[in-house]
């Protein structure tokens, strides 16, 4: 009914502006590389499994799609080659490596954490605003932890000032022959922290050649300014196949 009401009740040129929206939005869907993500589930028999339940699951808004297939923000790690390649994809001023190259310039460093060390650090980067990518924070982050579980297949990364202060982390999962990012947090400037450790990331898992892809989120269900610190970062939109193995 609300199909015929809108034929119905809508002039003939806003019609085809949606219906060339529409065809153009499918086009591009059409279009995308498709990438085979296996979940693994030897790595981590809970985790795992319920990451690949979440991700397969029907989309919230268009049923007949899976949460988070198409359009998936991917990065083929086999593509690049090496570190030295994945950063000549991100180089250029107002990209990634550029801002990269000006935090570390500026005498920040990307380190492995536990964030059990940094309970307290952590907080404080979770409440140093009110609104992220324009919606209030969530309150599983404005609770302080009081612990932080340790998951088999999870590893945490942070961002260091000059100072010694954390600035920055993000968690990272391990799932199968992909690796996906879970939380970046960090607080707002202009120094590129967030650029710095997402690329150092990104450049660990090519040398360690554990993983051929890196995950973060998607691509269409992101604000324009999340869409373009991905772009930056050499993320690209993937129609994701995914297997349990």
């Amino acid at each position: 009914m609300k199909l015929l009401t809108f034929f119905s009740d809508t002039p003939l040129s806003t019609m085809r502006q949606t219906l060339s929206r529409h065809y153009d939005t499918l086009t591009q869907l059409a279009r995308l590389p498709v990438a085979h993500l296996h979940f693994d589930s030897r790595i981590e028999p809970d985790n795992v499994p319920a990451t690949y339940r979440l991700f397969t699951k029907s989309h919230p808004k268009y049923k007949l799609i899976q949460y988070k297939s198409w359009g998936a923000a991917l990065i083929d790690l086999q593509q690049c080659g090496s570190r030295e390649g994945y950063l000549d994809r991100i180089k250029g001023k107002n990209n990634g490596g550029y801002h990269a190259r000006r935090a570390r310039s500026r005498g920040y460093t990307v380190t492995e954490i536990d964030r059990n060390d940094h309970v307290d650090a952590i907080h404080d980067i979770n409440n140093s605003v009110e609104q992220r990518q324009g919606r209030p924070m969530d309150n599983q982050y404005r609770e302080k932890q009081a612990r932080y579980e340790r998951l088999a297949n999870f590893r945490c990364f942070g961002v260091f000032s000059p100072e010694g202060k954390l600035v920055a982390y993000a968690t990272v999962g391990l799932y199968g022959n992909f690796s996906g990012f879970s939380q970046l947090m960090g607080y707002r400037n202009n120094d590129g922290i967030m650029h710095l450790m997402v690329s150092d990331i990104i450049g660990l898992l090519i040398d360690q050649g554990k993983v051929r892809y890196v995950m973060y989120d998607t691509f269409f269900g992101a604000l324009p300014g999340l869409r373009l610190f991905k772009t930056m970062l050499g993320f690209q939109p993937f129609r994701a196949k995914y297997r349990l193995l």
